[in-house]
């Protein structure tokens, strides 16, 4: 193949195998950017139904991967229509392709501490492993894509390392939630069976899901080949299986409006007895509520930080 060099542009003359690669980068590319937005959208409107820090952190990963399939787009589209491929542009691909997958992996990783589900913010623990885990993966993604020796088994630990804390914590989750469902179940506390059960299927899905991540990353590294050939159905298939992941991971932790006690939570993780928040009725008449002015009780707020949270429901006779 004749290739001439000339301030980071290469001219070459591409297989007709890659001629596909352009129309379905746009596609995937408007896709993304259609997802991005209606997700950003749907945040912004439920804003007031629940805590969506979550969301939009979840919101930079169709972002992260629009650039990258926009990045790709005019790499192949130039390489193949105009002959010229931009160093740069392969350069960008590369980057933002890394930050994709160490963003999906670290929203991963926050889904499944709870972050904005069981609890407002991640204990100092958790952030750190959650920071360490997500340096450590880009760092030994990059080296893995520059071919560095031995860096294929410090991924695959990686993988491991990170699927396991994933797992881990999902199935602590749910372990949780499932002693509050029975509590609720022998207590007779019925106004927060709905919000803990919401909170248990979306774990339960998410921990699915992440099996098929697993089972899907090892496929696309043990079919991983440079080979033009059929590489625009791999590369069709790959697609579609990220986006119809993160689709479906999209749909369950989407902003909605929920069970009105989801976002009754705590702060966060406490290593002591973890009990359902009570709630208490109180019922009194106009007048005694008009002049009603003690300081001892915190109607609808949290009673701080070390204490249990409770919410206070008056009815007027």
């Amino acid at each position: 193949m004749d290739v001439t060099e000339s301030f980071g542009t290469n001219y070459i003359s591409l297989d007709e195998a890659y001629r596909p690669l352009p129309s379905l980068y746009l596609a995937f590319l408007l896709i993304w950017l259609v997802s991005a937005f209606l997700w950003a959208l749907n945040t912004w409107k439920n804003r007031h139904f629940q805590t969506n820090n979550l969301q939009w952190t979840l919101s930079t990963i169709p972002v992260i991967k629009a650039l990258q399939l926009c990045l790709s787009f005019l790499f192949w589209y130039s390489c193949c229509n105009l002959q010229i491929c931009s160093l740069w542009m392969s350069f960008g691909v590369y980057v933002t392709g890394v930050l994709f997958q160490t963003a999906s992996f670290v929203s991963f990783l926050l889904i499944s501490h709870g972050y904005c589900i069981m609890y407002e913010r991640l204990s100092l623990p958790e952030r750190r492993t959650t920071t360490a885990l997500g340096c450590i993966f880009y760092l030994t993604l990059i080296g893995y894509r520059a071919s560095v020796p031995y860096f294929t088994g410090l991924l695959v630990l990686n993988y491991f390392i990170s699927f396991y804390v994933i797992f881990h914590r999902v199935s602590q989750n749910l372990l949780l939630l499932r002693e509050q469902l029975s509590f609720i179940e022998d207590e007779d506390i019925r106004i927060m069976h709905d919000a803990i059960y919401t909170k248990y299927t979306m774990f339960k899905k998410f921990q699915n899901v992440m099996q098929i991540v697993a089972v899907t990353e090892t496929l696309i590294y043990i079919s991983m080949d440079d080979a033009p050939d059929n590489f625009w159905l791999r590369l069709l298939v790959r697609e579609w299986a990220q986006f119809c992941i993160f689709l479906y991971i999209g749909w369950t932790f989407r902003s909605q409006e929920l069970s009105p006690r989801f976002s009754v939570m705590p702060t966060m993780k406490s290593h002591g007895k973890r009990i359902v928040p009570p709630i208490y009725s109180i019922e009194m008449n106009a007048e005694d509520f008009k002049d009603f002015s003690c300081q001892g009780w915190h109607i609808g707020v949290v009673s701080g930080f070390h204490c249990c949270s409770f919410m206070v429901y008056f009815a007027l006779s």
